[in-house]
């Protein structure tokens, strides 16, 4: 992948804004869900800069094969990892889904 200015891969392979904790995965998520660059820093990433946010989508615009590979396979570990804790922890996913189940009730 090409570097810029404001993104870096660090060390876990990741991708991130420079000097930021926020990874280009979130950015790139609310860019694809359709939120405008300056939604996306003013309502989900204030710590970031407007010239931050459009940088890191010019970033997975130029590299969008490259960023697009890493999500899929971020997203394939995040799901064999949610699957090993949800076999090693059965009681607490039990609970937890009990609580999620009964959130809606609850706002009413």
């Amino acid at each position: 992948m090409t570097s810029t200015t404001y993104v870096d891969q660090r060390d876990d392979g990741g991708y991130w804004i420079k000097d930021t904790r926020v990874s280009l995965d979130s950015v790139v998520y609310r860019f694809i869900e359709g939120l405008s660059p300056k939604s996306i820093q003013a309502d989900c990433f204030p710590t970031l800069t407007l010239e931050q946010v459009y940088s890191a989508i010019t970033c997975y615009l130029h590299n969008r094969a490259a960023v697009d590979a890493y999500l899929q396979q971020t997203d394939a570990e995040y799901e064999q990892f949610r699957k090993r804790v949800r076999a090693e922890y059965p009681q607490a996913h039990r609970r937890l889904d009990r609580i999620l189940q009964d959130a809606p009730a609850l706002r009413s």
